[in-house]
């Protein structure tokens, strides 16, 4: 029987903020200048996918060696 994938709930500005120790207005100008993705709810507030962000805490050297899933 298959399960249902669990898509990780999607991040606030204020909640990326926090994570990369920045304010919401850089994560806003980040967002605008494409550093990261985000994508609008309904109402208009950017959203962003949580391994993005998660991806920017890990350091450039950890990243470059990882092997990338196939």
């Amino acid at each position: 029987m298959n399960r249902p994938q669990q898509v990780p709930e999607p991040l606030t500005s204020g909640e990326v903020a926090q994570m990369l120790r920045v304010t919401p207005v850089t994560v806003a100008r980040w967002a605008d200048t494409g550093k990261l993705t985000s994508f609008r709810t309904l109402g208009g507030h950017r959203r962003f996918h949580r391994a993005e962000v998660e991806a920017l805490l890990v350091p450039e050297t950890i990243r470059a060696t990882r092997p990338t899933p196939s």
